[in-house]
Order: C-alpha cells, then sequence, then structure tokens
C-alpha cells in the first residue's frame, strides 16, 4: 500500500521521500518498481516533508512514530503526520499524545480499497482531526481520493475498524467454514449449496480467500486492534481475538509448507469442486 501510494502522489507531480532502513528485500524492490526517492537519514526525511504518511503493518505503527518523535521534535519546521494504519482509535490516540510534544501537526487517517493502480481509483482515504482538511486541501488535488470524518482524532480509524471488521472478519469465517466442511468431507455439497442460494457469497469467497493467505500475517494484529476498539467480550472482542489467532496459524502454514499445509489443502479441495462443476 505505501509503495502503490508513494507511486500515484509521484505521477500525479508530488516529490515522494521513503525510507529503506530496517526494511525487507520486498520493500526494496516495491519502492525500486515505484521509483520513488530514497534518505535513510530520518531528520533530513523529516526536513525535507510537508507530510509524512506512516502506511506499515499495523503493528509497525507505533514503532514508526516512536522513531520519528525526535527527529520532528528537532525540525525547525514542522510536517504534518499522518497516521494511516488499520490501528484502534485508542492506539491512534497514544500516538498522537506521544508525537503533541513536538509541535508537529496530526492526522488520523484510514485507507480502505487495495492498493492504488496507475489509471484506477478506488482507493480512499478517510481523515479526522483538526488538521484533516491539510489532506483534502493539499493531497486531494495530487491523485488520492480522501474525505473528512467528523468527530476528532479517532473517528477515521473507528471507521477503519469497522469496515475492516466486517470485510476481513467474513474471509476469517469463510477460511474456517471451508476448513471444516473439508474436514467433514462436505465441501462439495457446501459448495453446491452455496452456488445455489448464496452466490454473492461464494463469488466473495472464491476471490478473496486464496489472496488473504499470503497477507494473513499483516492481518493478526489488525483482529487484534478491531478486538479493542469493540471493547469487551460482551459486545464481541473475543470473536476478533480469536480471529487474529486463526489468521496467525494460516500465516503460519502459509510460511511453513504453502504446498500441502492443512488449510490451505481445505481451500484447494473447495475450489477444485468449483473447477470440476
Amino acid at each position: 500500500m505505501g509503495s502503490a501510494v508513494g507511486r500515484r502522489l509521484r505521477d500525479s507531480g508530488a516529490r515522494v521521500i521513503t525510507t529503506l532502513k530496517d526494511r525487507s528485500a520486498a520493500s526494496v524492490e516495491r519502492v525500486r518498481h515505484a521509483n520513488l526517492e530514497v534518505l535513510d537519514d530520518d531528520d533530513l526525511l523529516v526536513r525535507e516533508c510537508a507530510f509524512i504518511l506512516s502506511i506499515v503493518p499495523p503493528g509497525q505503527a507505533t514503532v514508526v512514530a516512536e522513531r520519528f518523535r525526535g527527529p520532528l521534535t528537532r525540525a525547525d519546521v514542522k510536517p504534518i503526520f499522518v497516521e494511516c494504519n488499520a490501528i484502534s482509535p485508542a492506539t491512534v490516540r497514544l500516538i498522537a499524545d506521544s508525537l503533541a510534544s513536538t509541535g508537529c501537526g496530526f492526522v488520523d487517517a484510514g485507507i480502505i480499497g487495495r492498493p492504488p493502480r496507475p489509471g484506477e481509483k478506488g482507493t480512499h482515504f478517510y481523515a479526522s482531526g483538526e488538521q484533516a482538511h491539510q489532506l483534502t486541501n493539499r493531497l486531494a488535488r495530487l491523485g488520492l481520493e480522501i474525505a473528512v470524518v467528523d468527530g476528532g482524532i479517532g473517528a477515521a480509524s473507528a471507521l477503519k475498524m469497522s469496515y475492516a471488521g466486517l470485510t476481513k472478519g467474513l474471509i476469517a469465517l469463510g477460511a474456517a467454514m471451508i476448513g471444516a466442511a473439508s474436514r467433514a468431507g462436505v465441501a462439495s455439497a457446501l459448495r453446491e449449496e452455496l452456488a445455489r442460494s448464496q452466490p454473492r457469497l461464494l463469488a466473495m469467497l472464491e476471490t478473496r480467500v486464496p489472496a488473504m493467505y499470503p497477507k494473513a500475517y499483516r492481518w493478526v494484529c489488525e483482529m487484534e486492534q478491531i478486538a479493542e476498539f469493540i471493547d469487551g467480550a460482551e459486545n464481541g472482542g473475543e470473536m476478533y481475538a480469536g480471529a487474529g489467532r486463526f489468521y496467525e496459524q494460516l500465516a503460519a502454514d502459509w510460511e511453513q509448507d504453502r504446498d500441502t499445509a492443512q488449510s490451505l489443502a481445505a481451500l484447494s479441495s473447495f475450489l477444485r469442486v468449483h473447477r470440476v462443476r
């Protein structure tokens, strides 16, 4: 998402700078492909930027904010820090509080949609906080679709949590029940019934469950953040904590053996029934 957003901004005429310090080889390749400028001096990067968009796996959001707290404090001209990660409103407010002493501006943002592709729309930024209008005034004309959400810091993240809880929660349910049906020997019957009575649900599962596996590791912390957002077992929080553990296992399956892992074999069996019929 980060490299794709950077490319969209660069293609629209913005200067886009990123850092590759402590990043993976895959991140390096994505940045190279997006043709982004790299600066691995955090103080220099902060001085050169009007906005810092933090777009990383949810578990790294507080780490990134803490990393830039010193450079933001030392900068004479402060950029606006835009927290774009899939984290709970409470976590966003903790990050905002931790950066308040730096004197930088702060915007809470939630990204909904797949990474932007050249010539396509569909990636939406929802922003909240007193300075959210800065994004619509200055970045919306650079190819990003941005809408302001009322409610202050935390509102945009609440929207993101609600949306992700539905979409990624349904994917978890689908993967779990496909696996259960396969183990019980009724995958064919389940697929047949879904095709008859829930064709839209079946189409969603066919597309989104297979695409989930290589991303499951990123969704573990996101489910934990959704559980925190829901706030309490009586409100459904334990359900999302369980989804986090489930995604953790799926991610381990993916890394351990992509061809023979039990969860993948169950999915393959389910989809193979679909192809034959």
